[in-house]
């Protein structure tokens, strides 16, 4: 039985890798070079220090680790700045329904996302309330494709992984999941998220029901 739904944060409850991408193309334009929305991609469930490195990489940049860190806390601080400004509206369609739906059914909900400004992103738009558990990036060590975002959401929530399905957007994230033991919806397009047990192109008109037959094939228990 289904008892937890555990949440990603950005491209599953609100877009915010817009933001991202604004702040990192600034630190990157500051640095002398460039990059497109299409290499942010790789960035999705990616931790912020292993994200400096990739767009280092692209730059053909090598720096001290000293030097590393103050430029993490730069972009920081420009996203903090960005997303300071989020509201209510921006929050995914469907997904103010969906997290109704779950508590109409006693399942309970957790956040598992690499950012270290989950919290804030959940306060800018009104969502603080809705998520038992947060866990992000200042409770973890190490980076999807390892489960441990996830595990430890299950674990506060008091529920094995089997118990809990997974929303996620990013491939990484999905592998996440399922090496957690995790079942694991995808949210976005199948060509990226096959692996997954079902995917969805996000929360609109979608119900708890439509995800359980998707992954079961049957009904959910009444509860």
């Amino acid at each position: 039985m289904i008892k937890a739904c555990i949440f990603d944060l950005d491209g599953v409850i609100v877009d915010t890798a817009k933001y991202h991408f604004q702040a990192w193309r600034r630190l990157a334009n500051e640095l002398g070079f460039d990059f497109t929305e299409a290499d942010n991609e790789q960035l999705k469930g990616v931790s912020r220090m292993e994200s400096l490195d990739i767009i280092l990489q692209w730059g053909g940049l090598t720096l001290p680790e000293t030097e590393k860190t103050e430029l993490a806390d730069r972009k920081n601080e420009w996203y903090k700045a960005l997303i300071s400004h989020m509201q209510p509206d921006e929050i995914l369609p469907g997904v103010t329904a969906f997290l109704a739906d779950l508590r109409s059914r006693d399942i309970r909900v957790a956040l598992g996302s690499a950012s270290k400004n989950a919290g804030a992103v959940l306060g800018s738009i009104g969502l603080v309330d809705q998520f038992e558990v947060v866990i992000d990036g200042r409770d973890t060590t190490r980076s999807k494709p390892d489960p441990q975002v996830f595990q430890l959401a299950a674990q506060a929530l008091g529920f094995s992984p089997s118990e809990c399905i997974v929303f996620e957007d990013a491939e990484s994230g999905i592998a996440a999941a399922l090496a957690g033991g995790f079942y694991a919806a995808g949210v976005g397009q199948p060509e990226v998220l096959g692996a997954a047990h079902c995917v969805i192109p996000g929360f609109a008109n979608i119900t708890f029901n439509d995800i359980f037959v998707s992954i079961f094939n049957r009904q959910p228990e009444q509860v």
